[in-house]
């Protein structure tokens, strides 16, 4: 079709860009691609950083997605170090004045760490990028005790990396059990359980005052008491890098931020999309933005194929996460439902069960704790919305997908 895009600029080379770039290049598309990012490294994998890559198993290279070569053999030009300060229809401004024209730019800006206001120095990380991370691997082999401020993933990945280096942590976490909102109170009590078990010093309902440095470290001030560390960790949640939108005059969410798309990724501007961490999906009368990486690959093969001229718009998947805590493969899928009831597969003694979240008789969601196996059934039976038999959940010598033929038939 002679009206189809012939180049792309990416701004942003993270997994939603990559998934773009990738895919066009292997259905054919032969027009010009350029990958913007203004990190000065190759494109690469965030979900190790706070986990394999902070416990040393894995090396910067191990973490690249598009490296030179590939980029040389697939006509990709790979421009690092290089920001973007707005966009047009057709076009890219660059920080230095410069502008790149392009039929289709797709913005995969992604997140950055949210900052505590006043907190910050030498002995304070924040925990986004892959130097972030560099740095922080370094000050964790010489530190003996750290605090960590939030008890979401990171915050709880770091936690655990550093138990392991036999390092003493202590967690802040504002809410009453870490990943409440997430788990419900039942899970969330078994997650705290697993961190204390571990020997991590976990205090919840923590307000923070301030983090002072000290001679010898760090101090955090609470209304609790202050702690003492060689180091702290902030991570306290994310939040959306949508100011090239804001200065285009692209509409973003005005509660939570994030650029506002439509299912297939498109912003209000022709020709310009929006895919991965940063983008704020349209739904009913609010916004759905969602952080993790399978969402960045669905986005961004939506974005592929639309430029293509194949059916777009990514599918309502069902979220999901997944985590690696103390040699245990944790999982997350779907959207729990206020006062959902838990059907428990497998034993919570020994690590290794899923808790199906049932509202309406429905599966809407499950926690699976190295049970890796239950999850693809799992979402099989939220896609589903049919009603299930708790006992049969519950039940290890039935199978998943025997039971999701049962209820489908």
């Amino acid at each position: 079709m002679s009206d189809l895009p012939r180049s792309l600029v990416t701004v942003g080379a993270g997994q939603a860009a990559v998934a773009a770039v990738r895919l066009l290049r292997r259905r054919g598309f032969d027009g010009r691609v350029t990958v913007l990012s203004d990190e000065l490294h190759a494109p690469y994998q965030r979900p190790p950083l706070s986990k394999e890559f902070l416990r040393g198993e894995t090396e910067p290279e191990d973490l690249t997605l598009l490296d030179e070569a590939w980029c040389a053999d697939n006509d990709v030009e790979l421009r690092l170090g290089v920001r973007a300060e707005s966009v047009a229809a057709g076009v890219v401004r660059l920080i230095d004045g410069s502008e790149l024209a392009s039929d289709a730019i797709l913005l995969a800006t992604g997140v950055s760490a949210r900052r505590l206001p006043g907190v910050g120095g030498d002995r304070v990380v924040y925990l986004r990028t892959l130097d972030d991370a560099a740095r922080l691997r370094g000050m964790l082999s010489a530190a003996e005790r750290i605090a960590v401020v939030g008890g979401g993933l990171i915050g709880s990945e770091v936690a655990s990396a550093a138990r392991e280096s036999g390092v003493a942590v202590t967690v802040l976490e504002a809410g009453t059990l870490p990943l409440i909102s997430q788990l419900g109170p039942e899970m969330a009590g078994f997650y705290a359980g697993l961190h204390r078990q571990y020997g991590v010093d976990l205090r919840c309902g923590q307000e923070i005052g301030a983090v002072d440095e000290t001679a010898g470290g760090v101090v955090v001030r609470t209304a609790a008491g202050d702690v003492e560390a060689d180091l702290v960790v902030v991570a306290v949640g994310a939040v959306p890098n949508d100011e090239i939108a804001r200065v285009s005059g692209i509409p973003v969410d005005p509660v939570r931020g994030g650029i506002v798309v439509d299912d297939g990724c498109r912003t209000v501007v022709p020709g310009v999309f929006a895919a991965g961490d940063v983008a704020s999906r349209a739904v009913g009368g609010g916004f759905v933005r969602v952080e993790h990486v399978d969402n960045a690959t669905t986005q961004g093969t939506a974005v592929a194929k639309a430029l293509i001229g194949k059916p777009a718009g990514p599918a309502d998947e069902v979220p999901w996460f997944w985590s690696d805590q103390y040699e245990l493969g944790l999982q997350f899928v779907g959207r729990p439902r206020p006062g959902a009831e838990i059907v428990v597969r497998g034993s919570v003694d020994d690590r290794d069960f899923t808790a199906f979240y049932l509202a309406d008789g429905c599966v809407h969601a499950a926690f699976a704790v190295d049970r890796g196996g239950d999850v693809p059934a799992a979402k099989q039976l939220i896609a589903s919305g049919l009603p299930v038999s708790p006992a049969a959940l519950a039940d290890d010598d039935t199978d998943l997908f025997d039971l999701l033929d049962t209820i489908s038939a």
